[in-house]
């Protein structure tokens, strides 16, 4: 019974000591308070939970991001001495930003330290960032800020990372973002919100990026890439740790091509109508053949009169209805009433 109460008592101090040698090498001090670490190294996935809380390094690589960027603005402040603010905040956001992390974390030996659970390890390419930030909020909370500052300038800084070097290196946000926006057919552009001069007359931008018609990320700079670099930047961060920003993106890209490719119900006509011409209605009229008077041999054709037309027509037609007195009515008389009518018509 003795000889098993003590293996389980020395069980764990046998693993916080394999812990306190691995975060010795790693942070190049010993640590304080262990259980703060040992937060930073629990990864989400593992479901640990104390009093019916979660326990994960979610809260500290809040803690963490703060204050290191703090530390690293102090650094790149103290080191570039003149430097512009457009400059030094570049800089910062080199050292500070997720590829750099992970790198370190691996050189460090921090992502081999991590409990999570297998199918995380293998999924997630920023934990070993997360954990990176986690530990540095469990440095704050062990030793204060002091502590976080000599750990990223003697051990970071001084054997990892070429601060001059990381400096002017160019680190082209605005080409990811472009490239990413291409690959996933988003529209993407950049909205000049101010353009003015500071108190010594230089220039200043400020852009903002517009993804599918969603607010993204602002910057200011003394040049439209500077400050599109800083939008660009900030706009790809918000697209990796927020996932209802990256969703909102996506449903309105989803309602843009909805509408794009909705089809049109009315077809258009294709008769070209004529109703600028006005149309006169005209009373249709067939003409008569023209009468070809007989030739009598050597004599020339001679027009016939009027009368002598009428006459022609009026051959073979009943005339005893157009008289009162058909009696007393001549042929010549009736024609001659007939013609006198026609003309005073």
């Amino acid at each position: 019974m003795l000889s098993n109460l003590i293996d389980r008592i020395r069980l764990p101090f046998r693993k916080d000591k394999e812990l306190y040698s691995s975060l010795y090498t790693i942070l190049g001090f010993y640590p304080k308070e262990i259980k703060y670490y040992k937060q930073a190294l629990m990864h989400k996935s593992i479901m640990h939970r104390e009093k019916g809380k979660p326990i994960n390094n979610e809260r500290l690589e809040y803690l963490g991001d703060a204050i290191l960027d703090a530390v690293v603005g102090h650094i790149v402040y103290q080191h570039f001495g003149g430097k512009r603010e457009g400059f030094l905040t570049n800089t910062r956001s080199k050292l500070v930003q997720r590829e750099t992390l992970n790198k370190l974390a691996s050189e460090l030996g921090i992502t081999q330290l991590i409990m999570s659970s297998g199918h995380s390890m293998s999924h997630n390419s920023y934990l070993g960032g997360n954990a990176f930030e986690a530990l540095v909020g469990a440095i704050y909370l062990d030793r204060g800020y002091d502590a976080c500052m000599r750990f990223m300038q003697q051990r970071i800084l001084g054997q990892f990372i070429n601060i001059d070097k990381v400096a002017y290196k160019e680190v082209n946000f605005k080409s990811k973002l472009i490239e990413w926006s291409q690959k996933n057919r988003v529209d993407v552009e950049f909205k000049l919100l101010e353009q003015k001069k500071d108190d010594s007359g230089s220039p200043m931008f400020h852009y903002q990026v517009i993804i599918e018609g969603i607010e993204g990320g602002k910057g200011r700079g003394y040049s439209k890439k500077e400050s599109q670099q800083t939008a660009s930047k900030l706009t790809l961060e918000r697209l990796r740790r927020e996932p209802q920003y990256i969703d909102a993106v996506f449903a309105a890209k989803a309602n843009r091509t909805k509408m794009e490719e909705m089809p049109v119900q009315t077809v258009p006509d294709t008769e070209q109508k004529d109703d600028f011409i006005i149309v006169q209605e005209m009373e249709e009229k067939t003409p008569k053949p023209k009468t070809v008077p007989k030739r009598t041999e050597g004599k020339p054709a001679v027009q016939p009169s009027k009368v002598s037309r009428i006459e022609e027509e009026l051959d073979g037609l009943d005339l005893s209805d157009i008289t009162a007195n058909p009696a007393e009515a001549s042929k010549e008389d009736i024609i001659a009433a007939a013609e006198e009518a026609a003309f005073a018509e």
